[in-house]
This record gives structure tokens, C-alpha cells and sequence, in this order.
């Protein structure tokens, strides 16, 4: 397996969904990653030489990506949680944040159902 940036992409597809692997990097970004180092979309990862290779490397570290991207993300969640914001309010109750209805619905958010006769006893 290939490693870039701490992951191990799969050698055996198409650097176009290898790059995939990477956390925050989608499909669109994984394109433009590899015209940016002149490597053929198409080129399976196995068959990258160490020179294209270094290149990719290079050109995704100019991204936030892995850690430092989850990182942010869950740092700009406590913030709104911790200002006590109407959607800083919403993700302490694990509630959907952007005005989706709950009465019906909303089972990713608040889980599997619970059901009223076991509360009833």
C-alpha cells in the first residue's frame, strides 16, 4: 500500500478514488490534486514511480486535510456550544441543527425510537 499524509491508499485502483481514502478529499479535489502534479487520472496507484509520488505528497500538503481538518471542525462545534448559540444549543440536545422538522423524522439525529408502552408502566 501507498502511504500519503499517514494513510495507506489501496494500490490496486485509480489514484481518482485512492486519494478518496484521505479525509477531505473528495472526488472534485482529487482531480484538481492531480493535474496540479501532472499525473494521468486514469494511472493505477501500483504503477506511480517515486518521483509522481513526491509530487502528490507535495501538492496535498498545501490542503487541510486528516487531522488538522477534523480538528477544526469539531473546534468550531464547542465554540457554538460553548457561546450557547440557538445551533450551539441544537448539538448539545443532539438535536438536527438547520431547522428540519422533529415531530416526524429526525431518527439519524435522535436515534432509534423508544417506545411508548415500556414507558407507560
Amino acid at each position: 500500500m501507498a502511504r500519503i499524509v499517514g494513510v495507506n491508499i489501496p494500490e490496486n485502483k485509480h489514484i481518482l478514488i485512492s486519494l478518496t481514502y484521505i479525509y477531505g478529499i473528495g472526488y472534485s479535489l482529487a482531480k484538481k490534486i492531480c493535474k496540479f502534479a501532472n499525473i494521468n487520472y486514469n494511472i493505477i496507484v501500483k504503477n506511480l514511480n517515486d518521483i509522481e509520488k513526491e509530487r502528490l505528497r507535495k501538492v496535498i500538503s498545501n490542503y487541510t486535510i486528516e487531522g488538522d481538518l477534523r480538528r477544526k471542525f469539531f473546534l468550531s462545534i464547542k465554540r457554538l456550544v460553548d457561546l450557547g448559540c440557538y445551533r450551539g444549543l441544537r448539538h448539545r440536545k443532539k438535536l438536527p441543527v438547520r431547522g428540519q422538522r422533529t415531530r416526524t423524522n429526525a431518527r439519524t439525529r435522535k436515534g432509534p425510537r423508544r417506545l411508548a408502552q415500556s414507558l407507560k408502566k
